[in-house]
């Protein structure tokens, strides 16, 4: 039995190098080796148990089969079921990992296999050397000339988290859904992360009509194109979004393409399905809702959230006091952290006083509320005179109708985001400088809460019931 190993590193994103690799059918695009080359019976080619049929071009022809596929692992099995080379009992074995220092990939090639008596030194040189060595360079220089993927892996069924109905999480249902071919403006998506968010929780209890039941929900993720019908996207590119329309609790999507930005080639997946809503949502509250300036008195409630994380630390690096309200003393602990200057621990949206008194009497200069009307009345207390209350949120339930401002001649925003990114030119000046605030380091992100894509309804009991801290994904 013969045993041949080698390993490389790949100037460029893992998940660039892996969307390349976990498609079955691609090696035809990029390796110096291979020509043509199909999947039979017209599979998809990251299913598990295709078999890629290509020719060498040295004239050999070879039948390959997928044993195994790990989108967690960047892992790939597969084996030689028929060649005209006399190698028997052939397994190989593809694995990336990310490299620490720099956004760089380690890729790791090992196979087994048997071949006549006599011949193992020259097959192991043809593996390791025609076969793995000449794989790295053709990957490498395929990457640098902007390769993209170019067969098909679109699966006939995607998976996605269903509202039934509106009410509480059982409503969420895991279901089959058929793809839909993307039509002219679409393209269609493999989700890789997919983010949670308070909206979300809005657009299953029916607070916000923006679906008819049943439907799935979800409004931000990230992923690799499969299949573009739009200008300016085409299979492989690796998108992120937030969209208006719900729909991103689903494995697989068909949307229109205005929603979609490319991500820069050191961002992954989980980051940007973590960031794109809350960032962007940071992005205009702080820079265009309200322009916040340094010495400004701001209020962040929920400090601890998605977005409350974010306010705090880009308000701290505007130069503003940040106060903010927190339903413990751990998410106070993680709000400091952050960039709060106050974390306040109410449980029971008791926090004008406090606020008061770290301004020295003032007041807010702005208060971004996503709680709701039952704080309504502490936020008027809480405002300074000539404060701005942004109300961006209704997490305790929406208002019935707002104090009157006159008392400190205050203003009100009733914001959305989608009003902001609605125009192609915006969307991208507010998204790259969310991206802009993380590689620089204004914007962190730690994700600690995990759920499988079908476990959609204990994630919104989970946040629905203040136990989580930062961004939620649903992996699918």
């Amino acid at each position: 039995m013969i045993r041949v190993r080698r390993s490389a590193v790949i100037d460029a994103p893992i998940d660039r190098v892996w969307a390349v690799l976990r498609d079955f059918n691609s090696h035809s695009a990029w390796h110096p080796a291979v020509g043509p080359s199909r999947i039979e019976n017209g599979e998809p080619a990251d299913q598990v148990g295709c078999i890629r049929n290509f020719t060498l071009k040295d004239g050999n022809h070879i039948r390959e089969q997928l044993l195994a596929l790990s989108d967690c692992d960047y892992i790939s099995t597969y084996c030689i079921l028929d060649a005209t080379l006399p190698m028997r009992n052939y397994v190989a074995t593809v694995q990336l990992k990310k490299v620490t220092d720099g956004n760089r990939t380690f890729w790791h090639w090992e196979s087994t296999f048997e071949v006549p008596r006599g011949r193992e030194r020259e097959f192991e040189e043809l593996v390791g050397g025609g076969v793995y060595e000449g794989g790295f360079k053709g990957l490498a220089d395929f990457l640098q000339g902007n390769g993209r993927v170019f067969s098909n892996l679109t699966p006939t069924e995607e998976k996605a988290v269903v509202a039934t109905g509106f009410g509480g999480p059982e409503v969420l249902q895991y279901q089959n859904r058929k793809t839909v071919p993307p039509r002219s403006g679409e393209v269609r998506v493999q989700h890789a992360a997919v983010g949670v968010n308070y909206i979300d929780v809005y657009v299953r209890k029916g607070l916000f009509p923006m679906i008819k039941p049943p439907a799935p929900i979800g409004m931000e993720a990230a992923g690799v194109v499969l299949e573009s019908n739009a200008a300016g996207f085409r299979a492989g590119d690796r998108v992120a979004y937030a969209a208006p329309q719900p729909g991103a609790y689903a494995s697989v999507r068909t949307m229109p393409a205005d929603a979609l930005v490319l991500m820069p080639e050191w961002l992954d997946f989980e980051t940007a399905a973590a960031l794109m809503l809350k960032g962007m949502t940071a992005e205009y509250l702080l820079h265009r809702t309200f322009r916040v300036k340094p010495g400004d008195n701001v209020l962040v409630h929920a400090a601890a959230g998605g977005v409350g994380l974010f306010l705090c630390q880009w308000a701290k690096a505007l130069g503003a006091r940040v106060v903010g309200t927190v339903s413990s003393q751990a998410k106070a602990d993680l709000a400091r952290a952050n960039g709060c200057d106050v974390p306040i621990v109410s449980s029971r949206y008791k926090f004008s006083e406090e606020v008061k008194k770290q301004t020295s009497g003032k007041g807010a200069d702005v208060i971004y509320d996503g709680l709701g009307k039952e704080a309504a009345q502490e936020n008027l207390e809480a405002l300074a005179v000539r404060g701005h209350w942004v109300s961006y949120g209704q997490a305790s339930g929406a208002h019935d109708n707002f104090p009157d401002l006159t008392a400190k001649s205050g203003t009100l925003s009733r914001p959305v985001l989608f009003h902001y990114t609605a125009e192609r030119a915006l969307l991208n000046e507010i998204a790259g400088n969310v991206f802009r605030a993380l590689r620089e380091g204004t914007l962190r992100t730690e994700i600690r809460h995990r759920y499988p894509l079908s476990a959609a309804a204990e994630a919104h009991r989970a946040l629905e019931g203040r136990q989580t801290t930062g961004p939620i994904l649903l992996l699918p």
